[in-house]
């Protein structure tokens, strides 16, 4: 079902793009190649060059594009001559997840040099997080919030700071993490290298980069709305109250093998994942109420394949970074064309394949108008044979009498007449 990682599009050669050709250094390609990368994305091969000659970057790019190995390679290139024990670089990311991810990279990326990262955020002790900003690494990657905390304390040293990161700008701003953003970078050195990535360029970020960044280079690999290449895209039009059991309904198909199911709201991504479980199915849940561990544990487990699917809330699956995610599933149609693309890129990441399906309900049709409009083409619809779209909502069962446990019910939306098409 899948393309080996970081193969070249249709009619581009190996010859043509690869990471030899970059200006790193040949410790820095040593671990490009251990950790399986062959021909560098758009991001990357746009981004490199410029930040490692030590220009500010804007780069726009959609999830999935390689964009933290875009920033992480010329940070540590230009960091291979700096001695330790002085905080050089910060990497400033929304979630704690996103956190994690990119120290896991970073691990690997400078496995052949003498640079140290370190991940600082919340729900966590800080005594080695402490350790670590006190020179214990020389590149910090961590949360808005947490810094805070950190810096409040007095023993945060960004006088050597040469480089800031700040990733996923956009969700940053949708998270309330702007105020926060602006204090840090107060108090950073002036003189410094910036890089700003985010997948869109709402006002605020436009302004913040203004503000921040001097005479910017602007890498912009594809639209901001255009989905991931290599997605098959399919809808399946379901009654509200049936969604749960067109999910169930699908995952019979043993092709789906890692399942990222996207849920509009944190009570519904905890609802769907008790049905699933109740129903036989190993699954996960992971949004911005569960605590740090379990969130590690769940998405630790959907990595492994102890999960088979993990059901997530759309601020939180932004740190999901699982290389073989074979389907996306939108248990919910997202408001925003944006979210959407944001969304069914967790699936055909670094140019492999992947399927996403939108379950969509009646009331949702006009979300999913606007997604076709903006991404420019028509999603094709599709029903699943011998499944029962026109059962009847369940009512609550009464006092005297015991029912079978409902299926998944949403808020509310009106069950419609049965035996209307929605193909």
């Amino acid at each position: 079902m899948t393309e080996s990682h970081n193969e070249p599009p249709p009619g581009r050669s190996t010859e043509e793009a690869s990471f030899e050709e970059l200006p790193l250094d040949s410790k820095l390609k040593k671990g490009v190649r251990e950790i399986g990368y062959k021909v560098p994305t758009p991001i990357q091969k746009g981004t490199i060059p410029h930040a490692v000659s030590g220009r500010d970057v804007i780069g726009t790019a959609q999830t999935g594009t390689g964009k933290t190995a875009a920033f992480l390679l010329p940070v540590l290139e230009r960091l291979l001559e700096e001695p330790r024990g002085r905080i050089l670089a910060l990497i400033l990311t929304p979630t704690r997840e996103l956190a994690l991810q990119a120290d896991g990279f970073l691990r690997r990326l400078a496995g052949h040099t003498h640079l140290r990262g370190a991940p600082v955020y919340g729900g966590v002790g800080m005594v080695d997080q402490e350790r670590a900003l006190r020179g214990g690494a020389e590149i910090i990657i961590a949360t808005p919030g947490r810094l805070l905390d950190h810096m409040s304390r007095g023993y945060v040293d960004f006088r050597s700071l040469r480089i800031l990161v700040l990733d996923e700008a956009d969700r940053m701003l949708d998270m309330g993490f702007l105020p926060d953003v602006r204090r840090i970078l107060d108090r950073l050195p002036r003189e410094r290298q910036t890089m700003l990535f985010s997948a869109t360029m709402p006002p605020e970020v436009v302004s913040l980069s203004r503000q921040f960044l001097k005479d910017p280079k602007l890498v912009q690999v594809e639209e901001r709305t255009v989905a991931a290449v290599g997605v098959s895209h399919l809808a399946l039009p379901v009654p509200s109250h049936l969604k749960a059991e067109l999910l169930l309904n699908l995952l019979q198909d043993e092709t789906m093998t890692s399942v990222l199911v996207f849920a509009r709201t944190k009570h519904r991504a905890d609802r769907l994942g008790r049905e699933l479980q109740h129903r036989g199915i190993r699954a996960g849940v992971i949004h911005g109420n569960r605590s740090q561990s379990q969130r590690v544990r769940a998405l630790e487990a959907f990595r492994t394949g102890e999960f088979r699917v993990l059901v997530a809330t759309d601020i939180a699956a932004r740190g999901v970074d699982v290389k073989d995610v074979s389907h996306v599933v939108n248990f919910d149609v997202p408001h925003e064309p944006e979210i959407y693309v944001h969304r069914v890129g967790r699936t055909a990441r670094a140019q492999q394949r992947g399927d996403a399906f939108t379950l969509v309900s009646p009331e949702e049709g006009a979300d999913l108008a606007r997604i076709e409009k903006v991404i420019g083409m028509a999603i094709p619809r599709a029903r699943v044979p011998n499944f029962p779209y026109g059962a009847p909502r369940p009512s609550l069962p009464g006092p005297a009498r015991s029912a079978p446990r409902p299926p998944f019910r949403g808020r509310g939306p009106r069950p419609h007449r049965p035996g209307r098409r929605g193909a």
